[in-house]
């Protein structure tokens, strides 16, 4: 059988969870092993054919199995919190009113909605409490002023620990931001389009991969179309865009995109011309060119960091100065598309989380003064000969029934050009998706795997 080893990158996000089946989802074929920042203690190093080590997310992009037992439970009425001390010698401290205003009790959360019912106008942010104690199933009661009474599971506590450290894991655990550097060393992982479509355990190593690695690549999907939103609907819905829900890359005459024709696309990201880009794009081939048409894939979020480490005021420029872009034309419907953004676009961390550059639709419309617009040129120009370099770039040549996910926020991609035949035009289907839908897949998921074994 063609997939093999998944589990070298998978296992540890499903804490041994898996069965053997799930080991051969996915064939993971990375070489390079850098991750964005340091290591964190929740990340292993696998050996993977040989070549460099690549991370791999364990507790903290997981359901726990460990069950936490509490030994003693008082509260601290000075300082308005509780601290709970944990059979394995650690400790917590949960604040009043967080405690207050997070009660699972009927009246305060509807539980088939997991939502909270209490509201804010009748939460006292100065509430103290009366009792505060471990009953006899080793769960946290607490009796408040008014007599209302508080019960808290101890894992979910746990959880939701204020710690830095608990902190960090759980916020991993939910939005999985360790990713893996790459250059040109990368062997695309890659799985069974099938196997994805009807196996859960696939299903999860194609996502976790996704987002951990910013591409995976399908193999085995029919050479027709339809095939981009089958997979979609194993996620939930496609995204729809002015080019429809699906679209078609094909040489077109009068073309209302660079991409509709045999020229070669420079590596950029998909429609920073929305406020909201769509965050995932599937590409599936049903025909290839006679000649040409190669894909080329660089990731965007490992450039920004060699443009931090080599050009300082570059990243500075790149992260601060908004950039127009448009686009105009007709295809679902007419369309006549304005946004402004940064070409690198940080989180409150400092952390890269975006890349929005697309040459084709970045806007004539430069709305910066005029001492700023050569050292934006400059910038500009630094990180785009970065991702050019021969070392950075990845190269791929797609075959009929082979259909690529990639991370639309995250890679840039490009085509070199190409020679149809009439008999023979070049033919692909693509597709895009949001990150919010996919997570929320990936999420229920590992849940259902874990749930399962």
């Amino acid at each position: 059988m063609w997939m093999n080893i998944f589990s070298r990158f998978a296992r540890p996000a499903l804490q041994r969870s898996t069965s053997v089946m799930a080991c051969h989802a996915l064939r993971v074929c990375c070489r390079t092993g850098k991750t964005a920042g340091p290591l964190s203690s929740s990340l292993t190093q696998v050996q993977l054919r040989g070549h460099q080590t690549l991370g791999s997310a364990s507790a903290s992009a997981s359901l726990p199995l460990t069950h936490h037992s509490v030994r003693h439970v008082r509260a601290l009425d000075e300082e308005r919190l509780m601290e709970v001390e944990w059979e394995d010698g650690g400790q917590s401290l949960y604040p009043f009113t967080w405690l207050r205003d997070n009660c699972q009790c009927p009246m305060c959360t509807l539980e088939s909605a997991q939502a909270r019912k209490l509201l804010l106008a009748d939460l006292d942010i100065h509430t103290g409490v009366d009792v505060v104690e471990v009953t006899n199933d080793n769960k946290v009661s607490i009796v408040w002023p008014d007599q209302h009474t508080s019960v808290f599971d101890a894992e979910w506590l746990k959880k939701r620990c204020f710690s830095p450290a608990a902190r960090q894991a759980m916020q991993e655990e939910l939005f999985l931001n360790e990713r893996y550097y790459w250059d040109s060393k990368l062997r695309i992982p890659t799985a069974d389009y099938q196997e994805v479509l009807h196996d859960d355990q696939a299903a999860l190593a194609w996502l976790l991969a996704l987002r951990r690695v910013g591409i995976v690549y399908l193999k085995g999907a029919p050479a027709e179309q339809g095939q981009v939103a089958r997979l979609a609907e194993r996620i939930g819905y496609l995204r729809l865009t002015f080019y429809g829900h699906t679209w078609q890359v094909q040489d077109k005459y009068m073309a209302n995109n660079v991409a509709y024709t045999s020229g070669k696309l420079s590596l950029h990201t998909d429609y920073p011309a929305l406020h909201f880009a769509p965050g995932v794009q599937f590409l599936h081939c049903v025909t290839q060119a006679v000649e040409g048409g190669e894909s080329e894939v660089v990731d965007g979020f490992h450039m920004a960091e060699q443009l931090q480490r080599e050009d300082p005021e570059a990243f500075r420029t790149l992260t601060s100065l908004p950039v127009d872009f448009t686009d105009t034309g007709t295809d679902y419907c007419d369309f006549m598309l304005q946004s402004k953004k940064c070409i690198i676009d940080l989180d409150p961390e400092g952390r890269v989380v975006r890349i929005n550059y697309n040459n084709a639709t970045r806007n004539s419309v430069l709305d910066l003064p005029l001492h700023q617009v050569q050292p934006f040129y400059r910038a500009l120009k630094t990180y785009v000969n970065i991702m050019n370099r021969p070392e950075n770039v990845v190269t791929y040549s797609m075959q009929p029934g082979d259909l690529v996910t990639f991370d639309n926020w995250r890679l840039l991609h490009g085509r070199r050009s190409y020679i149809s035949r009439p008999d023979r035009l070049r033919h692909l289907e693509g597709a895009y998706l949001d990150w919010d839908e996919v997570m929320s897949r990936l999420r229920i998921l590992r849940s259902s795997v874990n749930d399962n074994v």
